[in-house]
């Protein structure tokens, strides 16, 4: 198969969940391809966090397919890096960035063998990367959030996948952090990287990603950000009273969450 010519991700019928919420997701039909940058937005609960770790193989799948580079995703979890977000993290855990980076080449070399040489070689050159080689002997818990989380792309690009889930990396950031993490996806997209990316903030979605998935537990739009933000859909996935405004490049996005909408 040549994977080249495959799309990075194809996404079919999906349906997942848990077992207090079955169908947290359902309906998922998408496709992306190599090297394209795509924000999943849409509100709390609307199952973005369940849709990255359905595709990273976290979550079982009840129906659908998933497919990285043209391989059922049961056979290519390595393909795919994830990061989940902030909170779920344990920042206190006393590892330098060079071990947590180390930890993506788990799946490369199993939990019972040392690393070697390449092994190393691989850590410093992904640290590299994000622009983080300088700190690989600080404890990850005195990093800022924006540095965290460029640690974290670098420990899920370290299993060597070019195909990257990253939920919510700019919650909680200031706006220094914010572009120092969308520098770092200019030097992915440079290298031919495929990000997905779960975001609130809808300006920087539409200003900074090639696709916009409208998702509400399925999706209810995908494309182009000017097909996406429309008010019809994002009334359908925020409810209320949506206004949308374009002031330069910027788009800005005011709900009324008490209005009434038909």
């Amino acid at each position: 198969m040549n994977v080249e010519r495959c799309p990075a991700v194809i996404v079919q019928r999906l349906g997942a969940g848990y077992p207090s919420d079955r169908d947290a997701i359902h309906d998922i039909n998408f496709v992306v391809h190599p090297g394209e940058r795509v924000s999943i937005i849409g509100p709390n609960g609307a199952g973005k966090s369940t849709l990255f770790k359905a595709i990273a193989g976290l979550v079982a799948h009840h129906t659908g397919e998933i497919s990285i580079h043209g391989y059922d995703c049961r056979s290519s979890h390595s393909m795919v890096g994830y990061v989940p977000q902030y909170e779920d993290i344990d920042w206190h855990f006393p590892v330098t960035v060079n071990d947590v980076v180390m930890m993506g080449r788990v799946r490369k070399i199993g939990m019972f063998r040392w690393p070697v040489r390449r092994d190393y070689q691989e850590v410093e050159r992904r640290l590299e990367q994000v622009g983080m080689a300088q700190f690989r002997q600080r404890q990850i818990g005195e990093l800022s959030g924006g540095q965290k989380r460029r640690v974290f792309i670098a420990r899920a690009l370290a299993q060597e996948t070019d195909v990257l889930l990253l939920d919510e990396p700019f919650s909680g950031v200031d706006a220094s952090a914010e572009q120092e993490i969308l520098a770092t996806l200019d030097v992915l997209r440079a290298a031919g990287v495929t990000v997905l990316l779960a975001t609130h903030d809808l300006g920087m979605a539409t200003s900074q990603f090639d696709k916009l998935m409208l998702l509400k537990r399925t999706i209810i739009a995908y494309g182009q950000p000017e097909e996406v933000f429309t008010p019809q859909n994002l009334r359908a996935a925020y409810g209320g009273r949506i206004g949308v405004f374009h002031q330069g490049d910027e788009v800005i996005i005011l709900a009324d969450e008490h209005g009434h909408g038909d």
